[in-house]
C-alpha cells in the first residue's frame, strides 16, 4: 500500500470513529431521560416510565432504518422544490450501503441521526408522564422521531435544504430541526391529553412533587454529558478540518467554550430566577445550552454566557405561563426545549445578522432566523396536535382515570420498583409565620 493510500485509510478510520464516540456519547442522553423521568414521576409510576424510556429508544431506532433516514435526502428542497426521488433511492433499507459494506460509513452516520430522532421521542416522554397510553405514545413518537424531526432536519440541515438556500439559516446545535420541533409537538399532544388528576384544581396549579427529585438531577447531568456526543454529531468532520453542517469551518474549540459556559450560565440564571429552586435550576443547564446552540461555532464564550443566563432565568416564567393554560409538563419539555430554542433563534438572527454563509446562499439574518423558526414550529406542532386529537377521538390516547389513580406500574409492568417500601419524606414549610412540617405522598 502506497504511503498516500495509507494515510487515507487512517483518515477514513478517523472519520469512523469521531462519529462513533458521538453515538456511544448520545446513549448517555436516553440514560439522563431515562432517570430524569424516573425521579420526576410518583412512585406507582416509575417503572412504567423507565419502561416507556426503553421502548422510546427501540422503537424510534429501527421505525428510523426502516423508513426515517430516507426523509433527509428526499426532502431537502420540498416543498419549494420537488422530492428528491433519485438522490435519495441510496438511503432506502434494501439499499447496497444499508448493509455491511465495508467501504461505507452510511450505518455509522445513519446511528448518529438515528440518536437525534431517538432523543426528540425522550424529549416529549417527560412532559406526557403518568397519562398516556404507552400504545398511544409509541405511535406519536415514531411520528415525531422518524418522519416529522427527519422532514425538519432536511430542511433546516442538510447541505441543500431550502431554510438555508433561499433564508440564510443558521443553527448549529440542532435548536430549531431536534429541539423546537420536539417541544412544538409535546405542546400539541399536551392539549389534548389534558392535566393529570389533582394538577388543577379549581383551576389553580397544584404542585404534584417528584418522587426522588435528587435522581431526576441526576438524570440531567447524564444529559449534559450526552450533549457533548450530540454537539460532536452536529460538527463535519473531514480529512482537511471540522466545519459546520451548514459548511462554515469551525472547529472543537469553540463548541468547547459555548457548551460549557451554555451550561454554567444557564444554571446561574435559573437559580437567580426561581430562588434557588432545584428542579429549574438543574434544567437551567439544559435551557442555556439550548439558547445558545444556534450560533455557538460561532459565538465568543463570553456572550455565550450571557445569552445563556438569560436563557435561563426565563424558564421559571416561561413554566408558569403554560401553567396558566392549564397545561401539565411535567418535566417542563415545552419550556426548555421549545421556549429556549425560540429564544436562541430569535436572538442569533440579529447578534449574527450579516455572517456570510457559503458562497451563493444568503448571509445570516433575522427574517431567515425568525421565519425559520415559525416554519419549524408549526411543523412540529400542527402534526403532533391532530393525531392526538384522533388518537383522543378514539379513545386511545390516555388511561382511564381508575388506572391513573392506582399507577400505571400496577396495570403496565409486572414487577415493583421497591418491593420494601420507601420512606414517606417531609417538606419544611411555614404556617402562620410557624415552621411546621407536611407529610408528602409519593
Amino acid at each position: 500500500m502506497s504511503p498516500e493510500d495509507t494515510l487515507a485509510s487512517m483518515e477514513s478510520v478517523i472519520t469512523d470513529l469521531f462519529y462513533w464516540v458521538s453515538i456511544a456519547l448520545m446513549i448517555a442522553i436516553h440514560a439522563g431521560f431515562l432517570a430524569y423521568e424516573v425521579g420526576a414521576s410518583r412512585s406507582k409510576n416509575v417503572l412504567a416510565s423507565a419502561m416507556k424510556n426503553l421502548l422510546t429508544f427501540a422503537v424510534v431506532i429501527s421505525t428510523f432504518f426502516f423508513f426515517g433516514w430516507w426523509f433527509y435526502y428526499a426532502f431537502p428542497q420540498f416543498p419549494v422544490g420537488a422530492i428528491d426521488f433519485t438522490g435519495a433511492k441510496d438511503y432506502l433499507p434494501w439499499a447496497e450501503i444499508s448493509g455491511p459494506n465495508t467501504t461505507s460509513v452510511n450505518g455509522i452516520f445513519w446511528g448518529a441521526f438515528a440518536l437525534f430522532a431517538a432523543t426528540t421521542g425522550s424529549i416529549m416522554s417527560g412532559a406526557v408522564l403518568e397519562r398516556i397510553r404507552t400504545s398511544a405514545f409509541l405511535v406519536l413518537t415514531t411520528v415525531l422521531g422518524s418522519v416529522v424531526w427527519i422532514i425538519g432536519a432536511a430542511w433546516a440541515w442538510h447541505g441543500n435544504g431550502w431554510l438555508l438556500t433561499e433564508w440564510g439559516w443558521h443553527d448549529f446545535g440542532a435548536a430549531g430541526c431536534v429541539h423546537l420541533i420536539a417541544g412544538a409537538f409535546t405542546l400539541g399532544v399536551l392539549i389534548n391529553l389534558g392535566p393529570r388528576i389533582g394538577r388543577f384544581v379549581n383551576g389553580k396549579a397544584v404542585t404534584i412533587p417528584p418522587h426522588n427529585l435528587p435522581l431526576t438531577m441526576l438524570g440531567l447531568m447524564l444529559i449534559f454529558i450526552g450533549f457533548f456526543g450530540f454537539l460532536m454529531g452536529c460538527v463535519v468532520y473531514t480529512n482537511s478540518g471540522y466545519f459546520s453542517i451548514f459548511g462554515n469551518p469551525t472547529n472543537l474549540s469553540a463548541i468547547a467554550f459555548s457548551t460549557l459556559m451554555g451550561l454554567a450560565g444557564g444554571i446561574i440564571g435559573a437559580y437567580v430566577s426561581s430562588k434557588g429552586e432545584p428542579f429549574w435550576t438543574i434544567s437551567g443547564g439544559l435551557a442555556g445550552v439550548i439558547s445558545v446552540a444556534p450560533g455557538m461555532d460561532l459565538y465568543h464564550p463570553a456572550l455565550a454566557f450571557i445569552i445563556a443566563v438569560v436563557g435561563g432565568s426565563l424558564i421559571p416564567h416561561f413554566g408558569k405561563v403554560i401553567e396558566k393554560f392549564g397545561i401539565d409538563d411535567v418535566v417542563g419539555a415545552v419550556t426548555v426545549h421549545g421556549g429556549c430554542a425560540v429564544y436562541g433563534l430569535v436572538v442569533s438572527g440579529f447578534v449574527l445578522w450579516g455572517y456570510p454563509n457559503i458562497e451563493g446562499i444568503p448571509d445570516v439574518n433575522p427574517l431567515g432566523q425568525i421565519g425559520g423558526t415559525v416554519v419549524l414550529a408549526l411543523l412540529g406542532f400542527v402534526p403532533g396536535y391532530l393525531i392526538s386529537l384522533a388518537l383522543k377521538k378514539a379513545n386511545l390516547l390516555r388511561i382511564p382515570a381508575e388506572v391513573e389513580l392506582a399507577g400505571l406500574d400496577l396495570s403496565e409492568v409486572p414487577a415493583t420498583p421497591y418491593p420494601e417500601g420507601i420512606p414517606v419524606t417531609t417538606m419544611n414549610g411555614f404556617k402562620n409565620g410557624t415552621a411546621v412540617k407536611e407529610e408528602v405522598t409519593v
